[in-house]
């Protein structure tokens, strides 16, 4: 597998995302557990979580875990 971190990783030692797709769906792992479990998506399913990233669908929840 060609697992790659997020770009938005950018401080040595910190936990990250780690992305790979195998096939038609798109494998999610914790940078620090790589023996660690692995989310699953359908191409579908991570295209619609990335564009929601983008259109800052869950800023508000990211903001209300910081209160």
């Amino acid at each position: 597998m060609a697992w790659r971190k997020s770009s938005m990783c950018m401080v040595p030692n910190e936990t990250c995302v780690e992305i790979d797709q195998h096939g038609d769906d798109v494998l999610v792992r914790n940078s620090k557990d790589p023996a660690g479990p692995v989310l699953r998506f359908t191409l579908d399913e991570w295209a619609a979580f990335t564009d929601g990233v983008k259109a800052g669908e869950f800023e508000s929840a990211v903001a209300a875990r910081h209160l």
